[in-house]
């Protein structure tokens, strides 16, 4: 099973790890999870579960991010087999946008049918505060825009299109879902939001000047993750949920003395983790899949 480090994996080099992973546990997962920074707990949550660090699967990036644990992690959650992800990739760790989604392409073979994504990300949004919910509605791949795709390369029309759209990237039904859950039943009104999400390369945090752009382009959040993970999930044909937590206010005006920093989108995701949490316990327990 061993690949060099920029040549893309084969659907057959990715069904050799998911059988890596089939034989060594019972669960058959049919909802994935992505958590973001400072998000991991979710995994915490899963019943009966079965773990696996990623160092230890064939083949599998490893996490270098503070807050990202760097494991798998399958089991039951509301009624449902889930597997977790409890650590991303992201590009500005040095691998490929192939490899940070390709764990995506894992979970389909896996026998996922959707797929929630977390992160922590920056409010553009002027009336966006740290601590806001944001159900995501659609997202700017800014990578994407120069070039650099997940999907580049040659197609295997085993995992989907040459050419797949991304007009209803995020599930609106599981959008709908989500946001009666909240109003009614968790009383998070009060800090639920909708709206885009904008991925940058990082791991530099923004200038002043991109925050204004992105203002005027459309985005209410930004962060270095999630559109290369949901690109390739719709191109294999899983739905896809996603939220954003606003660990911080991004910076737009030339006269603050504040500094973004990493401490601070941890600290964001620890107070208001157990929101989140419940919120998307509560979707998978009324999700068909």
């Amino acid at each position: 099973m061993n690949s060099s480090k920029d040549e893309q994996y084969s659907y057959e080099h990715i069904e050799s790890i998911a059988n890596f992973l089939l034989s060594k546990t019972e669960h058959r997962p049919t909802i994935g999870i992505i958590c973001g920074s400072g998000l991991g707990s979710l995994a915490d949550l899963i019943g009966g579960s079965k773990e696996f660090q990623y160092k230890d699967i064939p083949d599998f990036p490893v996490s270098t991010v503070p807050g990202h644990s760097g494991k798998l992690v399958l089991g039951n959650l509301e009624g449902k087999t889930v597997i977790c992800m409890q650590g991303r990739f992201h590009p500005y760790e040095g691998y490929p946008l192939w490899k940070c989604a390709m764990p995506v392409r894992l979970m389909k073979l896996l026998g996922v049918k959707t797929l929630i994504v977390t992160n922590a990300a920056g409010g553009v949004n002027p009336n966006f505060k740290a601590g806001d919910i944001m159900i995501i509605r659609d997202h700017i791949n800014f990578p994407g825009l120069g070039g650099d795709n997940p999907l580049k390369g040659r197609n295997d029309e085993r995992w989907g299109p040459r050419f797949p759209a991304m007009s209803n990237a995020y599930d609106r039904d599981l959008r709908e879902l989500a946001k009666k859950i909240a109003n009614e039943e968790l009383s998070l009104w009060p800090f639920l939001r909708e709206g885009v999400y904008c991925m940058l390369g990082g791991p530099n945090f923004e200038s002043v000047a991109e925050i204004n752009m992105l203002r005027v382009l459309g985005a209410d959040a930004c962060g270095m993750s999630t559109a290369h993970e949901v690109i390739v999930a719709r191109h294999c044909g899983l739905r896809v949920f996603g939220l954003s937590l606003i660990s911080n206010v991004c910076i737009s005006n030339y006269d603050t003395h504040q500094v973004a920093n990493h401490e601070e989108v941890l600290e964001t995701g620890q107070k208001r983790k157990k929101d989140l949490e419940k919120l998307v316990r509560a979707l998978i327990k009324k999700m068909d899949a």
